[in-house]
């Protein structure tokens, strides 16, 4: 649904509502502008191969492959979710029980919407699930109402033995290795290093306006709004989804 209170750099109705611009010059000086940038921008993108080889060269931890799970065939294991491949990528959703879809994790909704395709790490041999910090027969009714694809399982009563001295309540990524029957831990994230997953934001910071919030480095008069992932009281994805005749309601029966 289209938030009509927020004006996101679209056609001005007035003058005063006209977002600033960046200055236009000849093609030649923006080239040359834009050859400088891209310097950085290599820069950065060999940066980033280095902290990817870094991170292969982590050490791990073993986890008790028989933390307990709830599924949608009950109650399963960590070793479980891995689904026979050698890789598991767990996205710790968080959780207000109790609260309709409306009051549920606008961050988590925005990541999850974009796992929109899992033969990619399938073919990597990497399974993609999340783990709920919620009730399971309450959460997966979201899941159901998102159309989501992904495995989701109730990871409620395990946290504390899967997120060893991380905040519960927070969202994590945290990434797993199986050597047959045995379980390691060979990387967690948190916060920012969760746009690892997130296309959206990506695309936005290739733009002029970039994500258009207030915490970044913009010129005078660049257009803001509030967040990008919430509008007109929901998580953004959730309109689509009421517009198509989805229920949202999360109540569990007696």
């Amino acid at each position: 649904m289209k938030d009509e209170s927020t004006n996101l750099g679209g056609p001005a109705t007035g003058a005063t509502n006209a977002p600033s611009l960046p200055a236009a010059v000849d093609r030649a000086s923006f080239q040359a502008e834009l050859d400088r940038l891209r310097v950085r921008e290599k820069a950065h993108t060999r940066e980033g191969d280095a902290i990817a080889a870094a991170r292969r060269r982590l050490p791990m931890v073993e986890m008790d492959p028989t933390i307990p799970l709830i599924g949608s065939r009950g109650p399963v294991t960590l070793l479980d979710a891995f689904e026979g491949r050698r890789q598991l990528i767990a996205y710790y959703f968080m959780w207000h029980s109790g609260h309709p879809a409306a009051e549920q994790c606008e961050g988590c909704t925005w990541c999850n919407t974009q796992v929109a395709e899992l033969s990619y790490l399938h073919s990597r041999d990497i399974t993609y699930a999340v783990f709920c910090q919620g009730p399971y027969d309450e959460s997966v009714r979201y899941h159901d109402f998102m159309g989501w694809d992904m495995p989701w399982y109730s990871a409620e009563d395990s946290l504390d033995a899967l997120l060893v001295g991380r905040q519960i309540g927070l969202f994590h990524l945290v990434c797993y290795l199986r050597d047959g029957d045995r379980v390691f831990e060979t990387y967690w994230t948190t916060r920012r290093g969760v746009e690892a997953m997130d296309y959206s934001f990506a695309l936005m910071d290739l733009t002029a306006y970039g994500r258009q919030e207030s915490w970044e480095d913009s010129p005078s008069g660049w257009p803001q709004v509030e967040g990008p992932t919430r509008t007109n009281g929901r998580p953004i994805a959730q309109w689509s989804r009421l517009e198509a005749g989805r229920s949202d309601d999360l109540a569990v029966g007696p």
